[in-house]
């Protein structure tokens, strides 16, 4: 009797985190569908991983374009599992910040979320079976200086995430957050175009093989959240409890943007 495999649809699979989510899913023999705007990178990952006829579809799509989208997940069928990995990220002064790139943020980060979650919500409730997986950041838990909007967007996309986790919940459909702190991907190459961070804070980059490995793991698993590395989630949660005392103590490192 053949397997049937669970269908994984991965947002922002075209580079970085996706790519790798991409990876550790089809290595654990899900069927992934990866969305992206650029189909020439989707090709290529499809070539290098594929490793049957069926493990890998690709499709091209902007996750803010709501009209696409329905149609798009209409094509895909069923979704077991979604992973909303589609993010972009830009630090600058608040002040200073381009009207262009807080939309965007605010566009990819958190309406493109939402779309691509209330697009498979239906399905899932109607199955009471599915998963939905936010990748969201510490930066959601604990917002520093430069990082305004972007922050912001995290914490929106935490307190989603909470709501339809509950929402959800009574048709047995399971929802994760996963934070995970800077990770060591083309993700900065757009936030810190300098270097300024990445030089600062290179010896806190996550492997992003280690990240996907632990986000694919929660797969069906009820985990609310998964918090990378564990230490960072233990200072977010202090902070919590004592704002100002953190802050002041932290000072200089929260400036290190």
């Amino acid at each position: 009797m053949t397997k049937v495999r669970k269908i994984v649809v991965i947002t922002g699979a075209s580079s970085g985190l996706g790519t790798e989510l991409a990876k550790e899913a089809v290595s654990s023999d899900y069927s992934v569908v990866l969305i992206a705007r650029r189909v020439e990178r989707l090709e290529q990952i499809k070539k290098e991983i594929e490793t049957s006829p069926d493990s890998v579809r690709i499709y091209q799509a902007d996750v803010t374009d709501r009209t696409a989208l329905s149609a798009l997940f209409t094509e895909i069928g069923r979704v077991d599992v979604l992973i909303n990995n589609a993010g972009v990220g830009y630090f600058a002064w608040a002040h200073e910040m381009k009207p262009e790139e807080t939309a965007q943020m605010i566009n990819v980060n958190v309406m493109g979320l939402i779309n691509c979650s209330e697009l498979v919500m239906p399905q899932m409730i109607e199955r009471k079976s599915g998963h939905i997986i936010n990748i969201a950041s510490q930066a959601g838990k604990l917002a520093t200086p430069k990082s305004a909007v972007y922050a912001a967007t995290k914490h929106a996309v935490l307190g989603y995430t909470n709501s339809i986790r509950m929402e959800l919940g009574r048709s047995n459909v399971r929802v994760t957050a996963i934070n995970p702190g800077p990770i060591a991907t083309p993700f900065f190459d757009k936030a810190d175009p300098e270097g300024t961070y990445v030089k600062n804070a290179s010896k806190l980059m996550l492997d992003p093989a280690d990240v996907s490995k632990k986000t694919i793991a929660v797969i069906g698993q009820p985990v609310r959240e998964v918090n990378i590395p564990k230490w960072m989630a233990v200072g977010s949660f202090i902070h919590s409890l004592f704002p100002g005392t953190v802050e002041r103590m932290g000072r200089k490192a929260f400036f290190q943007k």
